[in-house]
């Protein structure tokens, strides 16, 4: 019997110090995920002094992107937004960017019609065509990159109102 229990300890043992090693690893990958710092972006988007009820909202770096800068983009939901690079909330790059939002609502019935039809999944061009359709509740300009919407995101915390007109 003491032997037994000489072999529970030392596997009791070992499984601890896996997990130890595993969540040491884990803890330590979270932290960087090699594409370097991020800094928190956000704000609100207005048409007519209004809050943008829903939206999708693009960074785009001017002059393209390079190893050091990305687009990042969020989501605007009842006038406001965050931005994410690769995800989660995670920021933007500092450096300028060109900026668009679309607030399209697309009917996708007829696109998830065809879906159930064909495994339930929905095809991108039934979804494009949805889109295409949709009515803008802003201004379709300002689905361009050049439309004049500028940011200049710094390494700090960020804050960018976008007051969108006729």
């Amino acid at each position: 019997m003491p032997y037994a229990s000489w072999i529970s300890r030392r596997f009791r043992g070992r499984i601890a110090g896996a997990l130890a090693a595993v969540l040491a690893l884990l803890s330590a990958g979270c932290g960087d995920d090699g594409l370097g710092e991020r800094y928190p972006v956000s704000g609100k988007v207005t048409y007519k002094g209004e809050p943008v009820p829903s939206a999708s909202i693009s960074f785009y770096p001017v002059g393209g992107p390079t190893g050091e800068q990305r687009g990042a983009s969020g989501v605007v939901k009842d006038g406001y937004y965050t931005l994410s690079t690769q995800g989660n909330d995670d920021g933007a790059f500092p450096g300028e960017y060109q900026v668009s939002i679309a607030a399209r609502d697309p009917d996708l019935s007829k696109a998830k019609e065809n879906a159930a039809k064909i495994g339930g999944l929905m095809r991108q061009d039934d979804v494009a065509r949805a889109y295409k359709k949709a009515k803008s509740s802003i201004p379709k300009k300002y689905e361009s990159p050049d439309a004049g919407l500028k940011a200049k995101v710094e390494p700090k915390s960020n804050t960018f109102n976008f007051d969108l007109v006729d």
